[in-house]
């Protein structure tokens, strides 16, 4: 029996829809994904290799947005009936 496992976060590359593919492997331990959705299967490279630089992390552009726009900011505590 081939034991499938959904793959969280990916996105079928034949409908677009999230969460909906798994990969399993063969008798011969090729592996493949299928979508549950459409039904769109393929194999996948067993080497994979990285074409490319990497994508910017969110995280990343997050942290240079917050260091860039940086103003400092003072609270002032009124307690009512003072008078400033």
């Amino acid at each position: 029996m081939k034991n499938k496992r959904f793959i969280a976060g990916a996105v079928c590359p034949a409908c677009g829809v999230m969460d909906s593919i798994r990969i399993f492997h063969s008798e011969t331990q090729r592996s493949y994904r299928e979508c549950v959705d459409c039904g769109f299967t393929d194999t996948l490279e067993d080497d994979p290799r990285l074409e490319g630089d990497l994508p910017e992390a969110r995280i990343a552009r997050e942290e240079s947005v917050l260091d860039e726009h940086t103003d400092v900011i003072r609270f002032v505590d009124i307690t009512p009936g003072e008078q400033h």
